[in-house]
């Protein structure tokens, strides 16, 4: 209650009502070690219900993991370690970021899809763990708890244990005004074993007991079900839906500590309970992790378990890559893969897989099985067609440490995967995203599957690498940038064959010149598909008698890194540039002084009609850099 009282926003109501299962999470249930967060074989726990952060902070103060009181007090500041949700990476002891209701608890699949392939393939020894998430109404109303529930049910995965908080009340008031789904019998349909605890907020006994149970479960994951009163023990908010997002005053505050007979001080925190939890916790994850260690020295595949957890060396994966033919003709689907199955045996960590569209996407993998329950060491997931969770999952299994995932769909279905990306981008989550079919290029299916506004909106998330080369040569160094990346990757791949135009190298600078003629007039500039468009445009310039550079930019991000020295080796002060890409022409102002783009929807029809009618050709292209510098002079 005092820490958003101090800071004058957060919600207590929640964390009030499962301080006691929490405690008994952490004190009776996770295998942890507050010493070593990262520890490997840790228990992960997932507060689906990120708003409720102010609990997993309480717990993480207590446990020692390295929040201190003044860290409590400094709750949603600026620059304090315990923030309005909680941040991987930012806040020792938190295992992916939350507050988005659904992706925690679909991040939570994903690592127990992971925990498991990791445990099948290399033995108990080096990975034996559950994945702990307590997930809330909102985590169920959303979409993506519905897709991932029914994967996890599939798949079988009995490390997985979610602790439904079922306090009936949301932001605008009881669940009743919007929700009537029976969670048991939905759950119980996806395949999950489901346990009633009823009424045993407050019972701890009862509490560990239930989890204790869902723990030895085998076969299926397993739904916990408790009824609590969010607020409580409140005397003016318990089951109130206030006691949900609006601090309580001072006054709500003392009443509520005067009924629990503690003193009216704000964070109170007696030293003697705070150092013999601590010392206790420590004690019992040192035990954990000497005991691990002594295990592991002697596990067999102990060096390729390592190696999972590892970046790929860069010289061996580029010594395994495919040798395109200068007259191969592949659509850039094709080439990652080739690029990914030539890479396999670099690459032990992989999971790979695609939300039904495996084969369309180049995500297949001959070498390795389907991950199943019958199966768990399959390294090829069937995401069936479930885009949210497929993205979610890819997080959770990246922060669980030891996995490369891997998942393809078509471009225009990066709008369901959108907050998983932008999470993964917020994580610096090593996901890589493979997104084909990849402009109106995709020809008859129509402007529904025909992304022209989706490279731009990919683009302006900090931290994701959106890499959209040009041809095969340029896909095989997206795949090794992709996988050097400490972050998420999205390539932007082609349905449609195209030539060979480069060497491959303007992805590891994100632009360069491949045609660089002496004073040149002007630059064509071309990301994808378009830049052999823009080698021809070139050819019909030179024959009217223009120079012109054409130059390919698969990857902004990674140009705006380079020096400006370089820069302007590559967009050359006054000589006016033309832009081209299949899609809006929205950021291009940036470089180009004049943008073929679509800044409309798309057609169906065959692609290269679509392309052309819409002014992705050569000679359009010609035509507007002709005018360009006619308007110059």
């Amino acid at each position: 209650m005092d820490a958003p009282l101090y800071a004058k926003s957060g919600h207590q109501g929640t964390a009030m009502a499962l301080a006691p299962l929490a405690h008994v999470l952490y004190s009776r249930i996770l295998r942890h070690a507050p010493s070593q967060p990262l520890w490997r074989n840790r228990d992960r726990f997932i507060l689906s219900n990120g708003h409720a952060s102010i609990l997993q902070y309480a717990l993480l103060f207590l446990n020692g993991y390295g929040l201190e009181i003044e860290d409590i007090k400094a709750f949603r500041q600026w620059d304090s370690q315990t923030p309005g949700h909680p941040e991987v990476g930012h806040t020792s002891g938190v295992e992916v970021t939350t507050g988005p209701l659904g992706q925690g608890f679909a991040n939570a699949v994903g690592m127990a899809i992971a925990e498991r392939n990791l445990r099948e393939r290399f033995g108990k020894e080096v990975m034996d763990h559950h994945t702990y998430v307590l997930a809330g109404d909102g985590c169920f109303m959303e979409g993506v708890s519905h897709e991932a529930a029914s994967l996890a049910g599939h798949l079988g995965l009995d490390r997985l244990v979610c602790v439904f908080d079922d306090n009936g009340i949301t932001i605008d008031g009881s669940t009743s005004l919007t929700c009537s789904d029976d969670v048991a019998q939905r759950f119980s349909s996806y395949g999950w074993n489901v346990i009633q605890g009823g009424e045993i907020g407050e019972d701890l006994d009862a509490l560990e007991s239930m989890l204790l149970k869902a723990r030895s479960h085998q076969g299926q994951p397993t739904l916990c079900i408790i009824k609590t009163h969010i607020g409580y023990p409140s005397p003016d908010f318990t089951d109130a839906h206030e006691a949900h997002g609006n601090p309580f005053t001072a006054e709500h505050v003392s009443r509520t500590k005067a009924l629990m007979g503690i003193p009216d001080e704000p964070f109170w925190a007696p030293d003697s309970v705070v150092d013999e939890y601590r010392t206790s916790m420590r004690s019992h994850g040192t035990s954990l992790v000497d005991e691990y260690e002594a295990n592991v020295r002697h596990a067999d595949h102990r060096e390729i378990f390592d190696r999972c957890w590892q970046k790929p060396e860069a010289s061996s994966i580029e010594s395994l890559l495919p040798d395109f033919a200068p007259d191969s003709n592949l659509a850039t689907r094709q080439a990652i893969q080739q690029c990914i199955e030539s890479t396999v045996s670099e690459l032990p960590g992989l999971l790979i897989g695609s939300a039904d569209l495996t084969g369309n996407t180049g995500v297949k993998v001959k070498t390795v099985g389907a991950q199943s329950k019958q199966l768990p060491t399959g390294q090829q997931v069937y995401f069936g067609i479930r885009e949210h969770a497929m993205g979610a999952a890819m997080v959770g299994m990246a922060l669980h440490g030891g996995v490369i995932p891997v998942g393809g769909t078509f471009f225009v279905f990066a709008d369901y995967m959108r907050p998983a990306i932008r999470l993964a981008a917020l994580s610096r989550a090593r996901v890589v995203f493979v997104f084909t079919h990849d402009s109106v290029g995709v020809g008859e299916d129509g402007p529904t599957h025909q992304p022209v506004e989706h490279l731009a909106s990919l683009r302006v998330i900090p931290g994701l690498q959106v890499i959209r080369p040009a041809d095969s040569n340029e896909t095989k160094v997206a795949w090794e940038c992709a996988l050097a990346y400490d972050g998420p990757t999205a390539l932007v791949l082609s349905r449609q064959s195209l030539p060979i135009s480069t060497n491959g190298d303007a992805v590891r600078f994100g632009a360069e010149t491949i045609i660089d003629v002496d004073s040149p007039e002007v630059i064509l500039v071309g990301t994808g598909s378009e830049v052999s468009v823009c080698v021809r445009a070139a050819e019909l310039l030179k024959t009217q008698g223009v120079r012109a550079n054409v130059v390919s930019m698969p990857s902004i991000d990674r140009f705006e890194a380079q020096q400006q020295q370089y820069k302007e080796t590559v967009f050359v002060q006054n000589v006016p540039v033309v832009s081209v890409e299949a899609g809006v022409t929205f950021g291009w102002s940036a470089y180009a002084d004049d943008a073929i783009g679509i800044d409309r929807f798309g057609a169906s029809a065959p692609g290269s009609i679509v392309m052309s009618k819409l002014g992705i050709d050569a000679e359009h292209v010609a035509r507007r850099a002709a005018a360009l510098l006619q308007k110059k002079k």
